[in-house]
């Protein structure tokens, strides 16, 4: 199994295939907005805007698991992302990324190793596979290493 095996829901509710990422590099991450992380949107959006012309694409997981901290329709947060940060990359629907209710591409990506909080993030190499898992605290800017480690396996 791979990334490429599953499909998950955009914001707007239309259905994603992961499959159709074939052979690019992802960067999942699971976001919330009010969040003392949350500037890190700016630093994901750099990293889309920087690397998105050799394929890589960075995906936004909303999530409200942690301190409650993004309760907002996936309306409400695409909005907000756009508007106080720049995102012009993907943001799928809010999901749940531990516990019985855990979206079934967060239970794989973390293979037992529960997400510990908001913006989590996961490089996911042109296989399909994890390549590297980066903790919250990890600056965005200071992923690019592992992006072009990605880029050239």
């Amino acid at each position: 199994m791979s990334i490429y095996d599953f499909k998950v829901q955009a914001g707007d509710g239309s259905q994603v295939d992961l499959g159709d990422h074939r052979g690019q590099v992802l960067v999942i991450v699971n976001t919330a907005s009010k969040c003392g992380f949350t500037p890190q949107f700016a630093g994901l959006e750099a990293l889309y805007q920087q690397f998105k012309d050799r394929g890589v694409t960075v995906i936004g997981f909303p999530c409200n698991q942690f301190g409650n901290q993004d309760p907002g329709t996936n309306e409400e947060i695409a909005e907000f992302c756009q508007v106080n940060y720049g995102v012009t990359f993907p943001m799928m629907a809010k999901v749940d990324v531990k516990g019985d209710d855990a979206d079934p591409l967060f239970t794989w990506l973390t293979a037992g190793d529960d997400i510990q909080w908001n913006f989590t993030k996961f490089v996911i190499g042109r296989d399909g596979e994890v390549a590297e898992r980066f903790d919250t605290r990890v600056e965005p800017a200071t992923m690019s290493d592992a992006i072009e480690k990605a880029l050239s396996a």
